[in-house]
């Protein structure tokens, strides 16, 4: 087995508190903190860095918690739009609540939510009410006027004056969101503004994880980067502003160095001194990169997620939630790292368990889907749809009955239960598909848990699958989807719908 571990969250934990603490130093006690990329449940870092605590940086933070305020930042028109954050299948609104939650839970209370870009869009008034009704206070920011070239503008009483200051007691404010172009900057720069015209000193830094400035450009871990933000069409580029400082090769993408210079012409006129900054390097307190120990590990983690996130495109765009560009950019970056599907070892193997069902179903008109997992002892199980179970749902009990040494041909689920529950959703519930979805499945084991030892044994090795590779044949329905998402794999599928049908193609 190849080791699944490349990354040391102690030796992370250590440097990124310290320097966040030196970076409050340099700022006179006063550090608005842009952080960027997920705070909690960071599952891109955790599938890049084999070992990464998807909340490592949130334990950075309680361990910082007497010296913290939170700020969480949301553009008006992500609530109008119902922008969806993906992993948790949640919108971008309906996330500020869970972050509100989870903050709390890591010891650090949250009182002030800014909406961002607003401009009394219907959805974001009620937003507001709905958080101030919670005791939450809610700030509004307009759009910047003359952002971002008219720094006069930008800089001024009609600028960044004409919002109003959100008021911190302690010396480091996260300023966070559930995603990018939030208006995270802004809200630092609009505070440093209030703070520097009262006579108050106040500075910026930037948290962000990816790309990792101390790894080459071309290191799979930050070409996944590249990758995981092909939609927006961030790239990775030498940062050329730190090259010539300090005649050292670092990396930033493409959005930072494109703002470095106005931004730094829009510190230099709040502060009324030379920028401290001379590269967007300079700008971050990213430690991440010192964290890794195994180098080889990381890479292969790397090119895994690299090939997962091309498939993701081309999901969503066969989904109708993606572009072809997007799909394309995927494509070649992939070509670019010397990558192709076949070196994801669960598609040909689920395209092997397809072809074998296909064969075994000749004649009988069904729809055949199937699936393959790559199980943490390096076995390769697969599973194909029946009358009775998705393809999914076969796979995971496939898959638990290897980890737990249980025959193959022995019922997990009592047949009793299967037809209980396909019968209900045939004749009560008018369902168009009665076979078992994954959720569902997970269900019904831990109800068999109660009656059968096979049961329970399988239900317990159910957390080993965490982080398993997975790859199906077609686009899953919600409730695969789901399930595969509760058990935390890592999941890829063709894009393709197992079905013709508009209405339910699932």
């Amino acid at each position: 087995m190849v080791p699944t571990i490349g990354f040391d969250n102690e030796k992370y934990l250590q440097e990124q508190r310290h320097y966040i603490l030196e970076r409050v130093k340099q700022s006179d006690g006063k550090l608005y903190l842009e952080c960027g990329g997920k705070l909690l449940f960071d599952y891109h870092a955790s599938r890049v860095l084999p070992g990464f605590d998807p909340n490592v940086k949130m334990r950075v933070f309680q361990s910082l918690k007497d010296q913290i305020d939170v700020i969480i930042c949301i553009h008006a028109g992500d609530i109008e739009r119902r922008k969806m954050r993906s992993d948790f299948g949640i919108t971008y609104d309906t996330d500020v609540f869970k972050m509100i939650d989870d903050f709390s839970k890591w010891g650090l209370t949250v009182t002030r939510v800014v909406i961002t870009r607003f401009d009394e869009e219907p959805g974001a008034i009620q937003f507001k009410n709905l958080l101030e009704q919670r005791g939450i206070t809610v700030y509004t920011h307009h759009a910047t006027h003359g952002y971002p070239n008219n720094v006069d503008l930008i800089v001024s009483d009609e600028g960044y004056g004409s919002n109003p200051y959100i008021e911190t007691d302690r010396p480091v404010v996260i300023v966070t969101a559930p995603g990018p172009g939030s208006g995270k900057l802004g809200t630092c720069l609009s505070q440093m503004y209030h703070d520097h015209k009262a006579g108050r000193k106040s500075g910026y830094a930037k948290f962000e994880t990816f790309p990792i400035w101390n790894l080459p450009i071309d290191h799979p871990v930050n070409i996944a980067y590249e990758s995981a933000t092909a939609d927006i069409g961030d790239k990775n580029l030498i940062d050329h502003f730190h090259a010539s400082a300090y005649n050292e090769i670092t990396v930033n993408y493409s959005r930072d160095l494109e703002a470095y210079p106005v931004l730094k012409r829009i510190l230099q006129k709040i502060t009324g001194e030379e920028c401290v900054y001379k590269s967007p390097t300079d700008m971050g307190v990213n430690r991440c990169g010192f964290g890794i120990i195994d180098d080889a590990v990381v890479r292969r983690a790397g090119q895994q997620e690299i090939i997962r996130r091309y498939y993701r495109a081309a999901c969503e765009y066969v989904q109708g939630i993606g572009t072809k560009e997007t799909v394309d950019r995927s494509r070649s970056i992939m070509a670019s790292a010397k990558l192709s599907m076949e070196d994801r070892e669960v598609v040909p193997a689920a395209q092997r368990a397809l072809e074998v069902g296909i064969e075994r179903n000749k004649g009988l008109n069904g729809i055949v889907c199937a699936a393959a997992i790559l199980l943490p002892d390096d076995r390769i199980i697969t599973g194909c749809n029946s009358p009775f179970l998705h393809a999914s749902s076969a796979l995971i009990l496939n898959a638990v009955k290897a980890l737990a040494g249980i025959d193959h041909e022995i019922d997990l689920i009592s047949p009793a239960i299967v037809h209980s529950v396909t019968e209900m959703k045939r004749d009560v519930l008018k369902g168009r598909g009665v076979s078992l979805n994954l959720d569902e499945v997970l269900i019904c084991l831990a109800m068999s848990c109660a009656i059968s030892e096979d049961a329970r044994k399988a239900a317990d090795v159910l957390p080993l699958l965490r982080g398993c590779e997975v790859h199906m044949t077609h686009i899953p329905s919600s409730g695969d989807s789901s399930g595969l998402r509760k058990l935390l794999l890592n999941v890829t599928s063709d894009p393709r719908f197992p079905t013709a049908n508009l209405y339910n193609p699932a």
